[in-house]
């Protein structure tokens, strides 16, 4: 499956998100793709359907509406997209359930290969660098400057420190 017009309205739908307005360096678009790299790789060393993990990958944020749980918004979205760019009926409904899912991390459930990929590769973007950093940066913009500038301090040691050993461990 050629999967270059499904990133095309990830991109799309990124680029009209909200949340890029009070936070330029926020992008819900990169955060994708790297989602996406993550879901690659870890299909390519467990297994499981790729293109269910590659559309679930892509499409698992690309819904927001105040109010309702960005899973939900996402699952229908991407849905939606897929039924009208002709995509099987049984993979449509694979990759929305595993969307619906993507929130709920820490459930008991007994969850498809699948899922359990697209889960872990968002877990392990929301655990790298990029979003570490990012996350410092949001704090250092928060409106509550005094607390959110000692939080940011204590992120950027934290990074900073990182940093330190990453180098030393390398040279």
């Amino acid at each position: 499956m050629d999967y270059s017009e499904v990133i095309e309205f990830v991109k799309k739908t990124a680029s009209e998100k909200k949340e890029s307005d009070k936070y330029p360096f926020r992008n819900s678009y990169d955060h994708t793709m790297r989602v996406y790299r993550w879901a690659i790789r870890l299909q390519a060393k467990l297994g499981g359907d790729l293109d269910v993990i590659v559309l679930a990958a892509l499409l698992h944020d690309v819904g927001h509406e105040d109010g309702r749980p960005d899973s939900e918004v996402s699952a229908e979205v991407a849905v939606e997209y897929l039924d009208s760019i002709g995509v099987a009926p049984e993979l449509i409904v694979k990759v929305g359930e595993i969307i619906m899912m993507n929130a709920d991390k820490d459930t008991e459930k007994d969850l498809s290969l699948e899922c359990r990929i697209v889960m872990d590769a968002d877990l392990l973007d929301d655990v790298g660098g990029i979003e570490i950093m990012r996350d410092a940066m949001v704090t250092a913009c928060d409106d509550e400057a005094s607390t959110a500038r000692t939080e940011y301090a204590k992120r950027m040691q934290l990074v900073e420190g990182f940093i330190y050993q990453l180098e030393k461990e390398l040279f």
